[in-house]
């Protein structure tokens, strides 16, 4: 006997990249950092008290917001944090667009948007990118809500901030939702939206702990908006969950935070490698569009035969074999021994 209901028969759940339980292979496909968390978040963890374990942690997580504010130069009642980024954007679809029509999102972004969208009866408009894959921003008018990557997922593409604003200007009527989760890979031309955020009482702006900050195994997201809008997510986060974020958890991630020094380093590395992998794979003949993230989307008519080369020399790449994406492979930018593996992979190839 099925005892799902109907809702959750009909759900397609997103799927994530593989992950393997033996050693010897190189992952490329989920996006982690290649490098450890700042040494502060060992320190933290090192000298944990155990015992305090048996207590239910801070429930808004006050000193984790106050860093986050002190970093982006906001109140700490402009910052929610939450069970990662899914979880705050989650959140964010149930308050400001649960039972909607109309809320703007692009054809190729993040695979959890459309799951959302049916968990939580939202009617997205899906509009098209264009032939090269950017965001076309005279599209996103009037609607009753906005949620984009930027940068874009899986294409690596970046909107600046004038766009950014340009579409928070073109639709007051809903919330715009702008999921920064590899910003900090951007580069100096392409800036955080959080700085809007004193300008527009509609403007939501979700950044991880994931990606830049080397804590995806920890589960740290956070938000950066309004009094209004952060008091509507705390309003569902109490409803669903009062305490989503452990006290070690919370801890860790204000040590990493704090530590701009490591976080810069480990940052610029990253951005180092991709472009250096970027210029070997061009200089074989490959096309692979600028990216502002943590990894490269590869074009090539023969992507999937790529993907199960890789596969089969236990390189994790990640490949959808779906209308427009299939002629493209992402590939996360792991450290630069990795990368020279991947490249030599991609040689024999």
């Amino acid at each position: 006997m099925n005892y799902l209901t109907e809702k959750a028969l009909r759900l397609t759940p997103y799927v994530s990249g593989i992950q393997p339980n033996e050693p010897g292979w190189i992952k490329l496909n989920t996006n982690e950092n290649p490098y450890p968390p700042s040494p502060k978040v060992a320190e933290v963890l090192s000298a944990a008290d155990i015992n305090a374990l048996r207590l239910y942690p801070d429930s808004d997580s006050t000193m984790l917001c106050k860093a986050i504010a002190e970093r982006y130069n906001v109140k700490p009642e402009n910052i929610f944090c939450g069970n990662g980024s899914d979880e705050v954007l989650a959140l964010a679809y149930q308050a400001f667009f649960s039972g909607k029509c109309d809320i703007f999102t692009p054809d190729i972004s993040y695979g959890f948007y459309p799951v959302w969208a049916q968990m939580y009866d939202v009617a997205t408009k899906v509009l098209p990118l264009c032939d090269d894959l950017s965001i076309d921003v005279s599209q996103y008018k009037n609607g009753n809500g906005v949620i984009l990557a930027n940068p874009n997922a899986p294409t690596g593409l970046a909107l600046t901030l004038d766009h950014i604003e340009l579409i928070v200007k073109n639709n007051p009527n809903g919330v715009v939702i702008i999921d920064e989760a590899y910003i900090d890979f951007a580069g100096a031309e392409v800036k955080s939206a959080v700085p809007l955020i004193s300008k527009y009482e509609n403007l939501l702006v979700v950044q991880t702990f994931s990606k830049s900050y080397s804590l995806a195994g920890l589960r740290v997201g956070f938000a950066v908006g309004s009094k209004v809008l952060i008091d509507g997510l705390q309003r569902l986060k109490n409803t669903f969950n009062s305490y989503p974020l452990g006290a070690l958890e919370q801890k860790a991630a204000t040590a990493a935070i704090c530590d701009i020094e490591h976080w810069e380093k480990t940052r610029q590395a990253t951005i180092k490698t991709r472009d250096n992998t970027i210029a070997e794979l061009r200089a074989m003949g490959y096309n692979v569009p600028s990216s502002h993230t943590n990894f490269i989307f590869i074009r090539t008519n023969r992507a999937g035969e790529l993907y199960e080369y890789l596969l089969a020399n236990k390189i994790l790449a990640r490949y959808w074999n779906k209308p427009k994406l299939c002629d493209y492979l992402r590939v996360s930018i792991g450290t630069d021994k990795e990368m020279e593996a991947f490249i030599g992979c991609v040689k024999r190839f």
